[in-house]
């Protein structure tokens, strides 16, 4: 069993988790390709998919998005399963009450449910670092509103027990069940 983890990751913390992915199916001894969705030259070659993207105001990034709508028929008529990563913090529930994980999921998963029916949509916590390398003067400034600082708490909250359980649940899925004999 061939299967392609792809992502699109604007600051890395996206890449991260579809490498802890890629090693946690590997270990399960499937054999994994990792890539980014604008290095896939071909999908034609892979048994199962499962396809990540960073989420910026409820939306995948534009090339994760344009990978899927590329090819509805071979993602269609195979395993996939979709993640994303974004909000970031550590409760789970908002201050109305609201589950963070599930209000966070970009709008594209419902499209996408439509077009190549996922065995899976996950959402993830991310990372946020204003003072990271790369950053806009625009994100470094933002951290100085104290409102602003409260929503978005800089640090990397990437659940990583999470993340490789659920890697586990899809090559639980993917592995032959041996018959008895």
């Amino acid at each position: 069993m061939k299967v392609l983890v792809a992502y699109s990751s604007r600051h890395g913390a996206t890449k991260g988790i579809a490498e802890h992915i890629a090693k946690t199916l590997a270990d399960e001894q499937l054999d994994v390709a990792l890539r980014s969705v604008a290095d896939v030259e071909s999908v034609d070659d892979y048994d199962a998919f499962v396809i990540g993207s960073s989420v910026y105001m409820f939306h995948w990034e534009k090339d994760a998005t344009a990978f899927v709508r590329k090819h509805p028929g071979v993602l269609g008529s195979h395993p996939v399963w979709l993640f994303c990563s974004g909000p970031v913090g550590t409760e789970l529930i908002d201050k109305q009450g609201k589950d963070v994980l599930e209000s966070a999921r970009p709008k594209e998963f419902e499209e996408f449910a439509e077009l190549i029916h996922p065995r899976g949509a996950q959402v993830f916590f991310g990372v946020y670092d204003p003072m990271r390398e790369g950053a806009t003067i625009a994100e470094r400034l933002v951290t100085r509103i104290p409102a602003i600082r409260e929503a978005l708490p800089a640090g990397d909250f990437r659940d990583w027990p999470v993340i490789e359980a659920w890697a586990r649940k899809i090559a639980r899925e993917l592995k032959p069940v041996p018959v008895a004999v």
